[in-house]
């Protein structure tokens, strides 16, 4: 994996700010990884009891705060509007959980938002606007798809389900269609960018790049693939006026996808629609009559401004499948308003800075999670969508500023001609 993803600077030397990032950040960045992937899913081969699922996510997550804790033990940290947000958001979860509406898992729950955040800020120390974070990302969510891709080759059958309509999903941990098209869709969009920005070279960027396209081809989720287009366009077209390669991937990238819409229509029409009817199309596969009962439910005053507490993002037993809307059922239009002033704040911060090739990356990253904010749940709690989001944070934020040089004192001379300062 390490060869896939190994990334120089402009003229192939390390950055400064690697040798300066303890390797164990990085075994933390991929603790959270694997934390976030969750405990719900499709059948595996070997059948693993949710109760183990969850030791494991959770395990994963007091060992990445305890390592973080451990590597940063004078608890350094660097201002965060970002981390600050996501904090206030994390009282509001308190708040809302403490009435016990949701059950006692609301309080579990929080107290796993707290070590998530904690570990972010213990992190923080080490944003400095480098590139080291995003080759940690790729790294992990790599990783994650070469489980799915050995349980494709393992037995497809139990990767290809009929359940799921024949989508892929995890045979080996169990993770829906959805959740490996998110995975492929973020690290084929930063390891093109690192292509872009020439800070890896084509082998290895093909060997990420083209094993990840088929993945998400075979979970024919619509979601990923339009964030991953949007997503790239926004952030190349940020490149254009100071880089020759995005302006001639920009122009290929129209030519191709000009000829594609003329040529392959009709396929493209039958893997978009994935054999469904046009009226279950147009209820996005039946959220919408969930997003109308969850709206459509009475509430007081207290659950429409705090919400019922953190809960699994669910109504009525059915998936919400939309941030905002889990937002305001669980964290109320409190939350709604912290969520929407986070995406707000980081990309009006990616849109203030330079271009750069990190800051392309960050735009990619905040709109990738935009677009799946509408038919996926997880920007308030922890989630893929938040670690994607610290990412884009650890781009926009400014290098730390070097300590500066001792200014010698004055000098004068002993009667044997010594120097004394």
């Amino acid at each position: 994996m390490k060869r896939q993803v190994e990334v120089a600077g402009e003229h192939g030397a390390e950055q400064p700010s690697r040798a300066g990032t303890p390797k164990i950040v990085g075994i933390v960045w991929g603790l959270l990884v694997l934390n976030t992937l969750g405990s719900a899913g499709a059948k595996t081969i070997v059948p693993l009891p949710r109760s183990l699922i969850q030791m494991v996510t959770m395990g994963a997550l007091v060992a990445a705060f305890t390592l973080a804790l451990v590597v940063n033990v004078r608890l350094r940290i660097r201002p965060s509007a970002y981390l600050l947000l996501l904090t206030l958001l994390l009282v509001t979860s308190v708040i809302s959980s403490a009435n016990l509406e949701s059950g006692f898992g609301a309080l579990f729950r929080c107290f796993r938002l707290t070590l998530f955040v904690g570990t972010l800020w213990l992190l923080s120390r080490w944003w400095d606007g480098s590139l080291t974070f995003v080759r940690y990302h790729i790294r992990a969510y790599f990783a994650v798809l070469g489980s799915v891709a050995a349980g494709l080759v393992v037995s497809p059958g139990a990767a290809l389900p009929d359940l799921y309509g024949g989508r892929l999903v995890g045979a080996l941990w169990p993770l829906t269609p959805p959740q490996i098209g998110q995975y492929a869709a973020v690290i084929i969009g930063l390891t093109a960018l690192l292509l872009l920005g020439r800070r890896t070279d084509r082998k290895s960027a093909t060997m990420v790049i083209v094993p990840s396209l088929v993945l998400l081809a075979l979970t024919h989720t619509r979601t990923a693939t339009l964030g991953l287009l949007l997503g790239l366009a926004l952030a190349i077209g940020s490149l254009v006026l100071t880089s020759s390669a995005a302006r001639r991937f920009f122009t290929w990238a129209v030519l191709f996808a000009a000829v594609a819409a003329v040529g392959f229509a009709g396929a493209l029409q039958t893997w978009f629609l994935r054999g469904q009817s046009k009226e279950n199309f147009s209820s996005l596969t039946g959220r919408a009559k969930v997003w109308d009962a969850l709206l459509a439910a009475p509430r007081t005053t207290s659950e429409k401004f705090l919400g019922v507490g953190l809960g699994d993002k669910s109504f009525g037993g059915l998936p919400i499948d939309n941030s905002w809307l889990a937002v305001y059922n669980e964290q109320g239009l409190a939350g709604v308003t912290l969520v929407a002033v986070i995406i707000c704040v980081l990309g009006g911060v990616a849109l203030l800075r330079p271009p750069s090739l990190q800051r392309a990356c960050a735009i990619f990253l905040i709109s990738y999670c935009a677009v799946a904010s509408y038919t996926e749940a997880g920007l308030g709690d922890a989630s893929p969508y938040l670690l994607h989001l610290a990412l884009a944070a650890s781009l926009l934020a400014a290098p730390a500023a070097a300590a500066p040089a001792p200014t010698p004192g004055p000098t004068m001379r002993t009667p044997q001609g010594t120097e004394v300062t």
